[in-house]
Order: C-alpha cells, then structure tokens, then sequence
C-alpha cells in the first residue's frame, strides 16, 4: 500500500506552531496534516496569514501534503441566505488555498444536527436520526455547488463519518453521497466514531467497506475502549490498544481497492507527541505486514 499516511492536526494543538507542526510531523515520518479550516488553538484572525504560515512551513519541512477539515459548509443552516453565504465562504477559502498547493481531498462537515432536549452523547437521537427532508435537501443543494468547485480544481470533499451531524453514521453518510451524485463527493470513513453507536446502528467493518465501496475518498483511524457498566460510554486509546483490530481494517481497505490518504487521530489527552510517534510506528508496521 502506498497511501498517503496523514497526521491529523489534533497530535499539536498543545501550544505548538505551524513551523513546529510541520517539522515534527515531517521528523516523524509523516506524509502530510490536516489543518483546520478554522483553528482556534492556533488562533488566526486573518485567513491569508495562516495560509501563508501553513504554505511556508510546508516548503521549510518537505511536508508533501496538506489537506483541511472542520467546519467546511453549514447546510443545515434554517436561513437560505446564511446557507449561501456558508458555501461563498467555503469557495473563497478553498481557492485561496489551491493558489498555495493543490488540494487532495477535504475533510467535510455539513454542520451540526442535535436536539437539545436529549443528552449530546445520546448519539442515535440526534444527527441524522432527526434529519427532517429539508435538511437532506439542503445538504445535497449545497454540496453539489461545492462538488462542481472541487471538480473543475481536482480534488474532492468527503463527509467525515462523524456523530451529531447528517452523515453520522456510515449507512447516513452513503446516503446522503448517492443523492449529491458528484465524483468529487464521498465518505471519510472513521470507524472509531461509528462504534460509539449502540449496536443496532453498527455495522461490522467488513460490511461497512463493501456498503461504501469506492465512495471512500479518505479514512481516519483511531482507537477506543467500552467502559463496563455503561451505556456506550467509551475510553479513547491507542491506536493498537482498542476493540477495533486495524489489521483487518487495513486488509479489508487493501481489498477494497482504496488509494487515498490515511489520516491518524489523537483523540486523547496526555503527551500528543508521544502518541503520534507510536501511532504512525503502528500502523506503519501494520502496512508493512500485509
């Protein structure tokens, strides 16, 4: 496998800089970061001079990538006119970027879906589960604008299977890419999220893979435990240390036929840097096993 192994920019946000960032993903033996679109532990006020810095620092280190996630388009937005202004908002930043290097593939959200009467961590109550029609409306209105963008500029966006949002689960996120029917539109999948659904909404890797086929445009992997005596509460771990076995992850990727980027994620507190270095040193040694 020769995919792009991508460090998600949560490994440094504990008071490093881009520079910092940079270097040390490059060090480390990563490929390439996905920054923030909007990134409040960096705190930028001004969307040219951190593009500026991200493009410099990539120069400096020999980073080959750089790729953007949160917050893409929010397109469950009421008002017509703030949902306008989100896809502008979108199309103005993303250009500015590719003026800088090209894009591969972005990180999308549609915007958040939750129902403030139920707890946030009541996942299968909020998110698609209380999507309306208007909002699958909304999302492929919006997404097919920014389809065509990403289409005529050669790279694409792809819905981060993430809770709380309209593409939470992998069988919503499917959905919700069948009905945008763009070529530059389709699934990031991150399992580590689909497992903090009850069961009844899970569905195993193998049949996830073969349910998205080549509508993977990008993965995030990270890693967590069940918590004995709760209700789908669970603890984040390593990336090797989990319930979800990314040896079979990554064969069945293989398998699949997948060729774009492998984004890992920290989500944990502690030593983030220490946490990088085992991470990519796993799942590295993985890749080279099969």
């Amino acid at each position: 496998m020769k995919n792009p192994i991508i460090m998600h920019v949560n490994y440094c946000e504990q008071g490093q800089t881009i520079d910092e960032m940079c270097r040390k993903s490059v060090s480390w033996g990563f490929d390439g970061i996905e920054f923030r679109r909007k990134s409040a532990a960096l705190k930028y006020d001004c969307q040219e001079k951190y593009l500026d810095d991200i493009a410099k620092a990539k120069e400096k280190s020999g980073l080959k990538y750089v790729l953007f996630g949160s917050p893409t388009a929010d397109m469950v937005l009421a008002d017509s006119e703030a949902r306008k202004k989100e896809i502008e908002g979108a199309i103005e930043f993303f250009s500015s970027a590719l003026k800088r290097f090209p894009l591969t593939v972005v990180n999308a959200l549609a915007g958040g879906l939750t129902d403030k009467s139920v707890p946030y961590g009541d996942y299968h109550k909020n998110g698609s589960f209380i999507a309306t029609e208007n909002h699958w409306k909304q999302a492929v209105e919006g997404f097919k604008i920014l389809g065509q963008f990403a289409e005529e500029h050669d790279f694409k966006f792809a819905f981060e299977t993430h809770m709380c949002y309209l593409h939470d689960t992998p069988q919503a996120t499917k959905k919700l890419v069948d009905m945008i029917q763009s070529p530059a539109v389709g699934v990031n999948l991150d399992y580590g999220n689909a497992v903090y659904f009850p069961k009844e909404h899970i569905l195993s890797l193998a049949d996830t893979i073969k349910l998205l086929g080549n509508s993977m445009h990008y993965l995030h992997l990270k890693n967590s435990l069940a918590t004995p005596g709760t209700d789908n509460k669970r603890l984040p771990t390593a990336l090797s240390e989990g319930e979800i076995n990314h040896r079979e992850y990554i064969e069945l990727v293989k398998e699949s036929g997948f060729e774009g980027p492998i984004c890992i994620e920290a989500p944990r507190p502690g030593d983030r840097e220490w946490f990088a270095v085992s991470d990519l040193n796993y799942i590295k040694s993985v890749i080279a096993s099969i």
